[in-house]
């Protein structure tokens, strides 16, 4: 804060001011989750605004921070979910989505902007209407309901990437596999499994049938050969034994993820899981993590080999002198690998080109681009 000036924090954790506070006394401003208003006021509290008719335009997509090519699209806030390691119903409340008119608007907006991607987010992507019943609202010439399935396939008519993150695996998510054998949505899910051990995922409050969970997997990938599936997992919860972590190293190679992120478990404040039991040791959570991604590495990899050979399609971030990077359709922005890509002719940001792949490493493709 000394170094860059004025910090203002935003979002969930801005609820609870007094801690951050405590902890950073120097911090500007504090606001909550959604309260863009205040952010604003504090921005203009430390930097007072001109009027300048020409900035003060904003245009009809909004004001995004992500690179022109693609943008989050959120389609509700809160969840209904009580998981014992999560905090985000108290902080935001239970689920309230959004019309599909006006998702549906908005992601208009952000294509005639020139965004090639959307990624669909919320705390629960695939319990978005349930708060709502369903119920239609009027888009163009007709009404679509606010349901997953439906809101997908709207999505789709795009003609743009549509990119489905943080996914529960409920039973309806089966339907959504034909629109990615279509090719109306990119075969892709997110879907935070957390944990494989029955005992944990009761604890956890998540859904504990993980044997059905790898027979749908299956069931996915019969269907839809392309499907890449990333998920979280956290280590270190407390009360979990070796036999529970031993569990889930096995469940990770019977199901093959693609892309699998680890989180060690953080008793964050008024989190139920954190009186549920014992604490792990800090130095057992290493290990697990250690072990876990070693574990996951070797499975990448060899998800990743099958790939060399094939042509995949790659939207294009970064350009450089020497070549170019961008994702495939089963590279999330951040969170996924990346593509390294050499070229005949110059690229631009954005671009969708098609790739031979050459080479793999455990997370990365590199390749040669063959077509425009």
């Amino acid at each position: 804060m000394a170094e860059n000036g004025k910090v203002i924090v935003t979002g969930c954790m801005g609820a609870e001011p007094e801690k951050i506070m405590a902890k950073h006394p120097g911090v500007f401003a504090i606001t909550g989750p959604q309260q863009y208003e205040n952010v604003l006021d504090a921005v203009h509290r430390a930097m007072p605004p001109t009027h300048d008719p020409y900035i003060e335009l904003i245009p009809p997509q909004g004001i995004k921070l992500t690179p022109r090519h693609y943008a989050y699209l959120k389609i509700s806030e809160g969840c209904n979910n009580r998981c014992t390691f999560c905090i985000i119903p108290k902080l935001r409340g239970d689920l309230v989505s959004r019309p599909a008119a006006d998702v549906l608007r908005e992601a208009e907006q952000l294509v005639a902007a020139g965004v090639k991607e959307l990624l669909v987010i919320s705390q629960d992507t695939s319990a978005y209407g349930t708060d709502l019943k369903y119920a239609a609202s009027r888009w163009k010439d007709r009404e679509v309901r606010a349901k997953f399935l439906d809101l997908a396939r709207e999505l789709g008519a795009f003609g743009v990437w549509v990119r489905l993150h943080y996914v529960y695996p409920y039973p309806h998510i089966d339907d959504v596999i034909s629109l990615m054998v279509d090719g109306k949505v990119l075969p892709y899910l997110d879907v935070p499994f957390q944990h494989a051990s029955s005992a944990v995922l009761k604890q956890m409050r998540r859904p504990a049938a993980q044997e059905k969970t790898l027979q749908r997997i299956r069931a996915w990938r019969l269907a839809c050969p392309d499907l890449t599936i990333r998920s979280t997992f956290i280590v270190g919860f407390p009360g979990e034994t070796e036999t529970d972590f031993g569990e889930l190293l096995e469940w990770l190679s019977e199901a093959e993820l693609d892309r699998v992120g680890c989180f060690r478990y953080e008793p964050v404040a008024g989190a139920v899981a954190n009186d549920l039991a014992a604490p792990v040791a800090d130095e057992v959570k290493e290990q697990r993590w250690h072990r876990l991604m070693a574990h996951q590495r070797a499975i990448s990899q060899k998800r990743m080999k099958r790939k060399i050979g094939k042509r995949e399609k790659v939207i294009i971030d970064e350009v450089g002198p020497s070549g170019a990077k961008g994702r495939s359709k089963g590279d999330a922005p951040q969170v996924d690998g990346t593509v390294h890509l050499t070229s005949r002719r110059p690229l631009r940001i954005g671009e969708i080109a098609t790739v031979r792949i050459e080479h793999t490493d455990a997370y990365d493709l590199h390749g040669a681009v063959v077509g425009y």
